[in-house]
């Protein structure tokens, strides 16, 4: 029993809590593809490190595009190999679907890889003889071959319910795709350019300040007349020679 934000309890059965943790192994397939892109569409094959997934390893797949809607497993977990009861590597994927529910699983697998987009597929387990009711998801995700073309696919399929006779195949019930989000790269602003500060202006001084009576003593007027020493100067001859 939990409580809600309005402070009433709710009642969350133990099937209920089990479905949301099998559900979880796809969100962790998922945040891992994510965290893989570093900004990229597709993220490469070769980016992929098991370890990354190491606690839900037994519900991942790596598919390879061989055909137009056609792809076979190049790794396969347990889990996947319990539900079909026999080694799936070099299987087409198609192999764990019901032949009504194969076009819409090719026409799925193309939509990953020319998109490319995300894919989830809601599948409910065939019914027959010593076949209990079971439920699964799978989750694709494109990636790129060394080639640098969208031809792989890391994948999660989870299935809740008791497996019973096997081979257990699947009918698909819904399928979502989501195209792929891309962050726009941060665009980091310069900032604005700032107006040169004007030079100061440099003013040359001119003789023109001697004409300012401030600065030149009054000029006196030239009258001709001798001044009072020439009258004590007189012109000497030799008359000897």
């Amino acid at each position: 029993m939990t409580q809600n934000n309005d402070g009433n309890n709710e009642v969350v059965t133990l099937s209920d809590y089990r479905g949301q943790m099998t559900w979880s192994a796809l969100k962790q397939v998922e945040a891992y593809w994510e965290g893989l892109r570093h900004g990229r569409v597709v993220p490469l094959r070769t980016d992929v490190d098991p370890r990354g997934i190491e606690g839900v390893l037994e519900h991942a797949f790596i598919l390879e595009r061989i055909a137009p809607g056609l792809a076979r497993f190049r790794l396969a977990g347990l889990h996947l190999v319990d539900l079909i009861g026999m080694e799936v590597r070099g299987m087409p994927l198609t192999s764990f679907f019901t032949p009504d529910s194969r076009k819409k699983v090719t026409a799925a697998l193309e939509d990953v890889f020319q998109g490319p987009e995300t894919a989830e597929i809601h599948l409910t387990g065939e019914k027959g003889f010593g076949k209990p009711d079971l439920t699964a998801r799978m989750l694709l995700l494109p990636l790129k071959s060394d080639l640098g073309d969208v031809s792989r696919i890391l994948g999660c399929l989870v299935a809740q319910g008791q497996t019973g006779r096997t081979p257990r195949r699947f009918d698909v019930s819904d399928i979502q795709s989501r195209p792929i989000q891309v962050k726009a790269p941060e665009i980091t602003r310069r900032p604005a350019p700032q107006p040169t500060p004007e030079k100061p202006e440099v003013v040359f001084q001119t003789d023109d300040a001697q004409k300012q009576p401030g600065f030149a003593e009054n000029s006196q007027a030239f009258t001709g007349a001798p001044s009072k020493t020439a009258s004590y100067l007189r012109l000497v001859t030799d008359n000897d020679q």
